[in-house]
């Protein structure tokens, strides 16, 4: 083994001879002086960039420090330290080694150490200063993954502090300038940016469209999985050599479509197994074909032994189906053709629904890209889209980055954690999830808004200094201001989702550590649960011996007993949370040390309360969440009829939600878990004139009981509003002409003078009947006619004073015209975006004489006449009588004088009396 004491010397020659990106270890002495350097390099995928940089910058830095390398996946960590202890002539976790969830193989001597970004994040939080680290690398962060975004402001931050750490970010697309004024202070003064480029090898792209749509409303339908099975038989007998990589959006697919290429390669050439992990066949010329799976849930020996570079001589060729863990970052030995379905599968946050879940779409372009481009990284290669030029056409440029799409809790808290500047995060946390995060942190009990925040952002204080309980938007709160408490502190520390390891700390205090870190360990498996169960997942788990989820038991145990250990029983939470389950103590289940299926339901429920779920009535499949939300069973899930269930994981399809993992419970574990949602509430409907009320015990969204009871007068008064609001003023009250009339003058009163005068809409009345009518609801409550309650009186009472006094005057129901006749205005409906002038409709020989219309509101407003026939049909409208008479009238005279000869048409109207009815009757 090296002195650890002494710094390694890697070879950069022997580590790049044939590697495009060797070309950039003369680049970096040309270009950086700096002795921690910032780099950006940007490098086309295959140019061997992750082989030749960490070497080359270990090389550059003068300290003893180790250099971090990040890969966004396992299985990518472990091949590329492989590879580059294997050029450096040392054994794996000498000089190279690597560190990822569950496995380390690393030494004192170790200079370069590759691991995930969870890893790094991890080992940030805990040591904030990264003693005795010179150099992060970050790889392939075009890819956008939240823990790198979160990495990527972090070490910004901390290069800001420490001038002799190296930050590298990696990328393989275009975006490299970007990166370069995000890790250097902005675009005038950008990071030293290192490219190199690469003679691409040809790549013949084919089309293969299916004849069925992809998706349906659960997700990838099985005829498009047979044509994905059926493209890479053919894609095998038309190309003579080379391996195959297929693309399927998960772990499922990858499954289904490996079982479906095997049956179709044993029918067609008939030949026995040859020994691949999934089974083997004969392509039909001659080779021995062997199917293999590639997955994050593959184990690591077959995940190695896929990325191996390959040794074997003999005609066997190679079909690896995979989910996009092998799009980017990893290199296969061997593959010549792809296979793409066009399908990816990425986190989602519903905000809405409270819900996050992995949804299966179409792939960006970019995407498809990096894909297509893995049959050509060692030679040409051929490509096969089973999609349209046209399909291909409209598929997105680029896949948004998971800031955008993501359940930012966990993100939220590490940043709180961290206490640095989210600013330097490469885009926002956008508003909506960030909001969500908050809330659920501080159900959680992880953290708490300091009063300056509440202060600064919306959130009131009384008088004497007391907060008044009015939350800011939490969208607003900088992550600066919340402050981390101890419950908050061991949730970070815990290698799981923020909800898992609440589940822990809180099932740890009414099982164990040792029972509840078994149940965390199968909750945070990255294995599929059989027919959605989560039991029957613990049974295999268990009966595989599997090494992995056993050192994930010891882990979190660990944890579980050291937060005992520091006597906090956990921060009460609030909606959301669990309540403070360990705190109260109110239920020890039994002291056996074997792990239940009821003790795995119980930490379920305690880690995901509002998943909990209870079947809905005449179904054996549909669930109804305590969130509020639905979700299905899939077809072949044993878990179906269970009464109750706690839900690890939900998967979203479209506007369905489809329940991934989940474990049966009682309604008494559903209780104790969820009893932050636990709540009774009384409500009341107002349906065919009465009052309907009952109370209600609830579970969140989970109504569990329902009473009939006698409606009191506020409830009552709640359910008459609300039926006005739902169904409108018109349908419920039936507002008498008298009340509409009211309210049309109040209405056109308020148009023109705006306030003291009172706003009358209807959608303003209806949002505040408790205040102007209580006693017209109460009556209604009552069983009194809506129609015969005096709305008009409670109207008036919302006049102004001393304003009231002059109503009649402003706004008069009738005018005097010079026929000494009294006739109604009609006022506009006060609903009108923009009111019209009141109308005066009266007869023209009524008005003869008269050369002004009349005004109302203090002369501000002019009546607009209807001059009406005889017989009260309309003859002109208009506003400038003086005009009318000298312009319009001996064309209406002419007209109508016929029509009406018992009815005076005089030539002057301007000096004939008006009348009100015909010549004889002399009025």
């Amino acid at each position: 083994m090296p002195d650890p004491h002494l710094p390694h010397t890697f070879d950069l020659a022997r580590i790049g001879a044939g590697l495009p990106a060797a070309a950039l270890i003369d680049e970096l002495g040309l270009a950086e002086a700096t002795p921690a350097p910032r780099l950006v390099v940007e490098a086309p995928p295959g140019t061997g960039k992750t082989t030749v940089v960490p070497p080359m910058i270990a090389e550059h830095l003068t300290g003893p420090g180790r250099i971090i390398v990040t890969q966004p996946r396992r299985m990518a960590a472990r091949a590329a330290a492989r590879r580059l202890a294997s050029l450096t002539g040392t054994r794996l976790g000498e000089v190279v080694g690597f560190t990822v969830r569950g496995e380390s193989r690393t030494s004192r001597a170790t200079r370069i150490e590759f691991v995930t970004t969870g890893v790094l994040l991890s080992r940030l939080l805990h040591d904030p200063e990264l003693t005795g680290i010179d150099g992060v690398i970050l790889d392939e962060v075009h890819e956008r993954q939240l823990d790198t975004d979160l990495a990527f402001a972090m070490c910004r931050e901390l290069a800001d502090l420490r001038e002799d750490l190296s930050v590298v970010v990696m990328s393989a697309t275009l975006d490299a300038q970007l990166w370069a004024a995000r890790l250097g202070d902005g675009p005038q003064a950008p990071a030293t940016l290192l490219s190199v480029s690469a003679d691409p090898h040809p790549l013949e792209i084919r089309w293969a469209p299916a004849k069925e749509r992809p998706l349906d409303s659960r997700g990838v339908t099985w005829d498009f999985l047979d044509h994905l099975a059926a493209t890479t038989v053919r894609a095998l007998t038309e190309t003579g050599e080379g391996d195959v990589l297929v693309f399927a959006p998960g772990a499922r697919e990858v499954d289904e479509v490996a079982s479906r290429v095997r049956r179709r390669v044993e029918s067609d050439g008939g030949a026995g197994a040859s020994g691949g992990p999934v089974g083997a066949g004969d392509s039909g010329t001659g080779d021995t074909i062997e199917v293999h799976t590639l997955t994050g849930r593959t184990p690591a020996k077959e995940q190695d032994a896929i990325l191996r570079p390959r040794t074997d001589q003999g005609r066997n060729r190679r079909v690896i189906v995979s989910t996009s863990v092998a799009e980017s970052a990893l290199t296969i030995d061997g593959v010549r053709i792809v296979v793409d379905s066009g399908l990816s599968r990425g986190p989602r946050l519903d905000t809405r629904r409270r819900m996050s879940g992995l949804v299966t779409m179409r792939e960006s372009k970019a995407s498809g890209t990096q894909r297509s481009g893995r049959a050509a990284r060692q030679g040409p290669g051929v490509a096969y889209r089973c999609m349209s030029e046209a399909d291909w056409a409209s598929l997105p440029e680029h896949t948004p980055p998971e800031i955008a799409t993501s359940d930012l809790t966990s993100a939220v808290l590490a940043l709180a954690v961290w206490g640095g500047d989210e600013t330097l995060l490469p885009d926002p946390l956008p508003a909506g999830p960030k909001r969500q995060a908050v809330d659920n942190l501080v159900a959680l009990g992880a953290v708490e808004i300091s009063a300056a925040a509440m202060d600064g952002a919306g959130g009131g204080r009384s008088a004497d200094g007391r907060q008044t309980g009015e939350r800011p938007d939490a969208a607003e709160i900088p992550i600066s201001a919340l402050h981390v408490t101890q419950t908050g502190r061991a949730i970070a520390a815990v290698p799981a989702s923020v909800w898992s390891a609440r589940g822990l700390l809180d099932g740890a205090a009414l099982l164990s550590p040792a029972r509840a870190a078994e149940a965390v360990a199968v909750i945070e498996s990255d294995q599929r649960a059989p027919g959605a169960d989560l039991s029957a997942l613990l049974r295999q788990l268990r009966h595989r011996k599997d090494t992995r989820f056993a050192q994930d038991c010891k882990r979190f145990a660990s944890i579980a007993r050291e937060f005992a250990s520091d006597g906090d029983g956990g921060d009460t939470g609030d909606d959301g949370g669990n309540g403070g389950i360990a705190d109260r103590g109110e239920l020890t289940r039994g002291s056996g040390t074997a792990l239940t299926p009821e003790d795995l339901g119980l930490v379920t429920a305690l880690s995901y309360p509002l998943q909990i779920a209870r079947l809905r009535s005449a179904s054996d499949s549909e669930y109804l969440l305590a969130s509020g939300t639905a979700a299905s069973l899939p077809r072949d899930s044993s878990l179906q009829g269970s009464p109750w269930m706690a839900i690890a994981e939900v998967g979203l399809a479209g506007s369905r939600a489809i329940i991934r993992s989940a474990v049966p419970i009682d309604v008494d574990t559903a209780e104790l878990a969820g009893a932050g949602l636990l709540h009774t509430e009384e409500a009341a409907t107002f349906e065919s004139g009465k009052v309907r009320a009952v109370r209600r015990s609830r579970l969140g969204g989970i109504e569990l009981t329902s009473t009939p009871i006698q409606a009191g007068r506020e409830l009552a008064r709640r359910a008459i509003a609300e039926s006005v609001r739902e169904r409108g003023a018109r349908e419920v009250l039936r507002p008498s002409e008298a009340v509409e009339s009211l309210r049309a003058r109040l209405g056109l009163l308020r148009a023109i003078y705006g306030d003291p005068w009172p706003e009358v809409t209807w959608e303003h009345l209806s949002d505040t009947l408790d205040q102007w009518c209580p006693d017209a609801l109460d009556r209604i409550a009552k069983g009194s006619d809506p129609a015969r309650v005096d709305l008009v009186s409670a109207l008036r009472g919302l006049l102004p004073w001393p304003e009231a006094a002059r109503l009649d005057e402003l706004v008069p129901t009738h005018i005097e015209v010079p026929s000494g006749s009294h006739i109604r205005l009609e006022y506009p409906d006060p609903e009108r975006a923009e009111l019209p002038s009141p109308i005066l409709a009266v007869k023209l020989q009524e008005c003869f004489g008269w050369t002004d219309v009349p005004r109302i509101c203090d002369g501000r407003v002019a009546v607009t006449m209807h001059l009406l026939s005889p017989a009260r049909r309309p003859l002109a409208v208009t506003s400038d009588l003086a005009s009318f008479w000298a312009n319009a009238y001996a064309h209406v005279r002419a007209e109508n004088r016929g029509r009406y000869p018992k009815h005076p048409w005089p030539e002057d109207p301007l000096t004939a009396p008006a009348a009100k009815g015909t010549k004889r009757s002399g009025r």
